[in-house]
């Protein structure tokens, strides 16, 4: 059985926007606050569009950057962890197995009901559509005569 660990380092292969991103997570909200203030200083588009940014991603109205994905991880990684017991283990891997079948399977059903939903709307579309050219034709040929 193999372990997954988790790095909270962007890979080397990660942009320049995305290991600058993570730094400035790293520093908390303070640094995207300053880097904000920065921008406005030297030039104020840079500015709005970290202010922007910070709000759209909703950095600006949480507790801390930095807390906000530790948490998580954390939990990650604990779940990720053997026990030692190699029952537990076998019957944990088991059990993640189906739960992604489960969910594989809920997903494509999904994507049905959404491929049935859309062709039943694009047939009263139609359907609509063909009613109206209908009445279209019969209206001009009461109209001719």
């Amino acid at each position: 059985m193999t372990t997954a660990t988790y790095d909270a380092r962007p890979s080397a292969k990660a942009g320049w926007f995305t290991r600058a991103e993570a730094w400035l997570d790293s520093k908390g909200k303070g640094a995207w606050i300053a880097l904000m203030v920065l921008g406005f200083v030297f030039f104020w588009p840079v500015g709005l569009a970290v202010l922007a940014y910070m709000i759209w991603s909703k950095r600006m109205f949480n507790g801390s950057c930095g807390r906000r994905r530790t948490g998580t991880h954390r939990h990650a990684m604990a779940a990720m962890k053997p026990s030692g017991n190699s029952a537990f283990d076998a019957y944990k891997e088991e059990t993640l197995r189906r739960l992604q079948d489960e969910q594989a399977a809920f997903e494509s059903f999904l994507e049905r009901l959404r491929d049935a939903k859309d062709k039943a709307e694009f047939d009263q579309f139609m359907e609509d559509r063909a009613r109206r050219s209908d009445a279209t034709e019969q209206t001009s040929d009461k109209a001719a005569d």
